[in-house]
């Protein structure tokens, strides 16, 4: 009976330092995959730094150099290194 609590406190412990951080990476992942769009500058896990030049529904076509594209599975892109800015709207009332 008294190792009950500490059993507890040891699966508590797993779970705030294990298992919570990695649920929190992988849904940032996610995230980041469906906000895929053409024209971001993206490395993949393998370390190829190419831009989006076509978006699909699980593979996206990266441009690595002049006349170089590759087919890429979304979920292999490990990050988004610089998005193009939206350029602003001209004002027309300034």
């Amino acid at each position: 009976m008294q190792s009950l609590p500490m059993f507890l406190m040891m699966i508590g412990v797993v779970y705030f330092l294990i298992i919570r951080p990695q649920n929190k990476k992988m849904k940032d992942h996610r995230e980041l995959v469906e906000s895929l769009k053409r024209g971001d500058e993206v490395v993949t896990q393998g370390g190829l730094i190419g831009k989006i030049t076509k978006v699909a529904d699980e593979e996206v076509t990266v441009e690595l150099g002049d006349g170089v594209k590759v087919r890429v599975v979304k979920f292999t892109i490990g990050e988004v290194r610089n998005r193009p800015e939206p350029t602003p709207a001209n004002d027309s009332k300034k």
